[in-house]
């Protein structure tokens, strides 16, 4: 089954050895989304880029990087993205955070109906 419908897509750009209480801080962000009954959340590592202070970061087998760009990428309703978004002020020191409005197509199977 098909579900359309809007929805707020925000996407938080950090590195990959950024830290929050002593763990990885795309980890406790995920972690804190599913607390807040978010739909859904996916971190992204990525290959290659730069950031503010445009030092390149690299996975080229050569030269491993330590600190490679991490995308964490949360979909849901406008509202409750409002209400997560403060939560993040404590958590990112450095990083940049984006919101888009979006129209959302969900797949979902249909609930079984117990006649069987």
């Amino acid at each position: 089954m098909k579900t359309p419908g809007d929805a707020e897509l925000l996407r938080i750009f950090i590195g990959e050895s950024d830290k929050y209480e002593g763990r990885p801080l795309y980890e406790k962000i995920v972690d804190l989304a599913r607390e807040q009954g978010l739909a859904g959340a996916t971190v992204l590592r990525g290959t290659l880029g730069f950031g503010a202070h445009s030092h390149m970061h690299s996975a080229k087998i050569l030269r491993l990087s330590e600190d490679l760009p991490m995308v964490i990428e949360i979909v849901d309703k406008p509202q409750k993205i409002e209400r997560f978004v403060p939560l993040l002020d404590g958590m990112i020191q450095e990083g940049l955070v984006t919101l888009e409005s979006i129209h959302v197509l969900a797949y979902r199977a249909p609930e079984p109906s117990g006649d069987d």
